[in-house]
Formats: C-alpha cells, structure tokens, sequence
C-alpha cells in the first residue's frame, strides 16, 4: 500500500478542500436504489453469496477514483491511498451483536472471494466488535441493514469532522415491479468529492451490476 501525498498549493481542488474542510466543514448523504435484478440472478445460479459480491463491487469502484480514496494519514499528511480494502460488518443473530472485521481487496473477484470466506471461517463467530487485528490504514467502511428498504440513510458522526474516506450502508432489497432494487447509501466529505463524484460512482455501480457476467467467475 503506498500512500501519495498531495501538494495543496498545487491541488486543482485547493479552494473546495480549504472551504469545506475550514470555513463549512461539510458531509454529505446519498442514497439510491441500484437494481441488482441481474446480479442476484447470477449469483444465485453460481452459489455466491450476495454480500461479499456487493463489497467487492463498492470497492472496485471506489479503487478507480482518488476522490474517494482521499484522506489524511497518520502523520496529518493529505494524500490518497494507491489502493483501499473494505471493512465491513457481520451480524451475531444470537445475541443481536455484530463485528467489523476486514478483507485485502483484490481487482479478482474470485481471489477476494476466497479472502472473504478465509476471514468469515476464522473470525465470523468470534463476538468481538473487531475480531480480526491488524487492521491496515487503507481501509474504508461498509455497513448492511438488511432487515428495512430505507430512502435515505444519514450517520451522525461526532468527531472533528475530517474523516475524509466514504461510509456505505446497504439496505434491504425489495421487488418494484419486474427489478428487485437495493437501497446503498453513501456518506462523503465534501472537501474532497461533490455530488457529480456521488454520481459517477452511483452509475458505475450500477454500470458494475449490469455487467457482473464480465467479472464474475466463469461456471
């Protein structure tokens, strides 16, 4: 992992950045429906499961632009990650608790998903709220509330407000007429990505969705 320091003063984005980051320290939500109608499809005629396939589709997308891989590390530094990995939720069903635990992304949906069954075999059980150490610092966070279809999810996260990498949460999926759709919300920071970046990530998603025959593994 490799992470780039950005020159401010010769940022294109250098007033954006300073006036939502210091005169409006500003985050935003978005939520959208993707139809996952052909993805859910696919999955199911090739016994994988959904979540992962999600993941690994949100990371792909997010890995393409640096807006969203944008953050400081732990010197203070600006910069982007070369690459992000996801971090993500699992639910305890017993005990109605859950735990974070994270995967190293790879571009192959085949090799991660071998990675995510790896870490669901080792740390799925363990009720822990982060079971699995050694987290790198180029991860992001995504999230699923599957028991409720939202229209829009908002987190509320009291700090300095300079956590800069994007939040995802999934909802549940629902049938509207022929498509079954897939409420995904997504919270960003608005020094570094607006809403045409929400917008073209929110497409590509869907664009991923659409094309799943392209990445997922042949029968």
């Amino acid at each position: 992992m490799i992470f780039n320091p950005i020159v401010i003063d010769k940022w294109s984005r250098k007033p954006y950045f300073e006036h939502y980051l210091n005169n409006v320290r500003c985050t935003y939500s978005m939520t959208a429906n993707i139809d996952i109608t052909g993805l859910l499809r696919e999955l199911k005629n090739k016994g994988i499961k959904l979540y992962p396939a999600l993941i690994h589709m949100i990371t792909t997308v997010v890995n393409r632009h640096s807006e969203f891989r944008t953050c400081f590390d732990s010197a203070g530094r600006l910069g982007y990650w070369d690459s992000l990995s996801p971090s993500f939720t699992i639910f305890h069903d017993e005990d109605k608790t859950f735990s974070s635990i994270w995967t190293p992304y790879n571009e192959e949906f085949n090799e991660f998903y071998i990675r995510y069954l790896d870490d669901m075999e080792n740390y799925g059980k363990v009720k822990q709220f982060v079971p699995k150490t050694n987290e790198p610092p180029n991860t992001f966070p995504i999230s699923s509330i599957p028991w409720v279809s939202f229209t829009g999810f908002n987190l509320n996260v009291y700090n300095e407000g300079t956590y800069l990498l994007p939040i995802f949460t999934m909802g549940k999926y629902f049938q509207q007429d022929e498509k079954i759709l897939l409420p995904l919300s997504g919270q960003f920071h608005h020094a570094v990505c607006d809403g045409y970046h929400a917008g073209v990530l929110y497409n590509e998603l869907q664009l991923r969705a659409d094309t799943c025959k392209e990445w997922l593994p042949n029968d």
